[in-house]
């Protein structure tokens, strides 16, 4: 299928649950979901594209419900695909785990980012840093910025009821990126794979919570 159909069945479904797309319209954005193939790192435009086997699918929604936003990410292999990019996968997604732990009230906002980097370049991979988390609320994106990059102890302290869209991008060469002409697909700077984890994390006094799936 190409990733204009798969636009379109998130589109069909998140009406089904009275939903509202997020991004579709928002600064000029044409589409309900980002879809990233391969080298894509974030901001993928849905179009004609046929997926192949092999290949691998970052998909990133944002919905609208009774005023509020949530924004997830997910990446996913279409058919069969190599242990190179089963591991890049499995890293990028751990990242994110590791990261969510440190998101507890009274700890700095940088202690997230750490752990993420921490893990990600430990695994011989790299964050991207051109695109970063954020906080999430009444509006899609809201302060604070949170990078996947950082020194612990560092940044503003976490409170109780802060809502945070935490997402590691990670490659699996260079952290740089370049803009294609669309003026909204970022794809590696050296053609090499990414991968792209997000939940929408409330933070809490001892356990973080996910309010995505």
């Amino acid at each position: 299928m190409t990733t204009a159909q798969v636009d379109k069945i998130a589109e069909v479904l998140i009406f089904e649950y009275k939903a509202k797309p997020a991004f579709k319209g928002y600064r000029g954005f044409p589409a309900c979901i980002c879809a990233s193939v391969n080298n894509e790192v974030v901001h993928g435009i849905p179009n004609d594209r046929i997926l192949l086997e092999g290949d691998i699918l970052s998909i990133d929604i944002g919905i609208e419900s009774e005023g509020f936003f949530a924004d997830m990410a997910i990446t996913i292999p279409v058919g069969e695909i190599s242990k190179e990019l089963r591991k890049l996968i499995e890293i990028t997604k751990k990242s994110l785990d590791i990261g969510i732990k440190e998101a507890v009230v009274g700890k700095h906002l940088q202690d997230i980012s750490f752990a993420i980097q921490n893990f990600v370049e430990a695994n011989g991979y790299s964050v991207v840093r051109q695109y970063v988390g954020h906080g999430i609320g009444k509006a899609l994106h809201e302060e604070p910025e949170v990078p996947n990059f950082g020194r612990r102890g560092y940044g503003a302290e976490l409170r109780n009821g802060m809502v945070l869209a935490i997402e590691p991008m990670v490659n699996m060469g260079s952290w740089q990126t370049r803009l294609l002409d669309n003026g909204w697909t970022a794809v590696t700077s050296d053609g090499k794979h990414s991968a792209h984890f997000e939940h929408t994390v409330a933070v809490v006094e001892s356990t973080p919570q996910i309010l995505t799936i």
